[in-house]
């Protein structure tokens, strides 16, 4: 199994819908999206690909030196097949190329797995949003990277 990681363009939206609507609760727009794609100057959206299916994605800002991972995703059908961790190494390594010297995120205090996977790649738990979520105001943990050439 091959992981094709690529830049999102408008016509990947249709299935990346699918997979934000399946993995999360308060799911982006549409119109976010395209929102994101053709006038936010400061983001980088990726796409992974398995036998030309789109099946996870992946997007941060760039803000000066830094960026702020905005979200990351994989159809639960592709789960536990390392493409979380490909998108987030594609993620870093455009980062790199950009000159980025730090990376953040929130995650819920709740999603344990997805701190596991930040973890594993060499995200620290850095302090606490309270209430941050605005379906069920759970707190978020704010995860920060410090970006090397071999990220």
């Amino acid at each position: 199994m091959e992981i094709l990681i690529k830049p999102m363009v408008l016509k990947d939206i249709d299935r990346i819908m699918i997979i934000e609507n399946k993995c999360f609760d308060i799911p982006w727009s549409r119109i976010s999206f395209e929102t994101e794609l053709v006038d936010n100057q400061r983001a980088i959206y990726i796409t992974a690909t398995i036998n030309d299916e789109i099946v996870g994605y992946g997007g941060m800002w760039e803000i000066i030196d830094e960026a702020h991972m905005t979200n990351i995703a994989v159809h639960p059908d592709y789960r536990r097949m390392h493409i979380g961790s490909a998108i987030l190494e594609k993620l870093h390594h455009i980062a790199s190329d950009h000159s980025i010297n730090n990376i953040t995120l929130e995650v819920r205090v709740s999603n344990v797995i997805a701190q596991k996977l930040y973890q594993k790649h060499g995200y620290e738990i850095a302090g606490k949003r309270k209430r941050y979520y605005a379906d069920n105001h759970e707190d978020a943990l704010i995860m920060w990277k410090e970006i090397t050439v071999e990220s």
